[in-house]
């Protein structure tokens, strides 16, 4: 049977990044990634519209001690970044708009 994949950081010192996703009639649910649970890489994610209703994001560091609800901080950085692209995903910018009004 396959393994999901782990979201255990590989380093030791990592923020982790997670993405509560809504699907509809079917629910919500925290999803798995098979690539990195950097800032980065979820940024790149989300403009690369992988997620079809995000509507919040945690992150947390173990090493560290420390976890938090970092939606408001990923809502603010993708709207900066809307200026270097042609076209934003629908996603994000409901995503966007629903995380400036909490």
């Amino acid at each position: 049977m396959p393994r999901s994949p782990s979201i255990v950081p590989h380093q030791i010192d990592h923020d982790t990044y997670l993405v509560l996703n809504d699907f509809g009639r079917l629910g919500r649910a925290w999803c798995e990634t098979d690539e990195g649970t950097d800032r980065k890489t979820l940024i790149r994610r989300l403009l690369d519209d992988h997620y079809n209703h995000p509507v919040r994001i945690v992150a947390f560091n173990t090493s560290e001690g420390w976890s938090r609800d970092v939606t408001t901080d990923i809502a603010d950085e993708l709207r900066r970044r809307f200026v270097e692209y042609d076209e934003i995903p629908r996603s994000v910018l409901e995503f966007v708009e629903m995380a400036m009004r909490h």
